[in-house]
């Protein structure tokens, strides 16, 4: 019989250890893991940031309310202590991680084009016109149209 390939899917997992961007609410835009669910509508989640202006208390929170991420903390055991989750945050580097994303780039410049003044906005689409009009391609042009004689 002919051998069977198993693959496993590359759907976003609701797991413990996996950290989640909260939606919505007093802490809209911060980074928290999962450490616990709860049932299937909840997580119990803990955000143990660096700023103190970018942490999330430990608390149980809807799945409706967070968007998985790719990044997961690996062996983070259930039910872990807010110290334990600390810890394994910083070895697993998960800000730098998440900032080093096409995601929190992207949500990066949107907020910064959201500060922009209407002059700044104006400038911006002078810009972007002008990377879009082609420059004309003389490697491709014949050499008598450019004035140059071959030899």
């Amino acid at each position: 019989m002919g051998e069977a390939e198993i693959k496993t899917s590359q759907w976003r997992l609701v797991e413990v250890g996996r950290v989640v961007l909260l939606t919505g609410g007093q802490y809209d835009g911060r980074l928290a893991t999962v450490v616990e669910i709860v049932d299937h509508k909840r997580v119990l989640v803990d955000g143990p940031a660096d700023d103190a202006k970018l942490a999330v208390p430990r608390q149980a929170i809807r799945l409706s309310d967070v968007v998985l991420t790719p990044i997961v903390i690996a062996k983070l055991p259930r039910a872990a202590g807010t110290g334990a989750v600390k810890a394994a945050w910083k070895k697993a580097e998960v800000e730098q991680k998440f900032g080093q994303s096409k995601w929190a780039k992207g949500r990066e410049q949107k907020a910064r084009r959201a500060q922009l003044t209407d002059f700044e906005r104006f400038k911006v689409l002078k810009l972007r016109k002008q990377v879009r009009i082609p420059v004309p391609n003389l490697h491709f042009r014949r050499s008598d149209e450019l004035g140059l004689k071959r030899k």
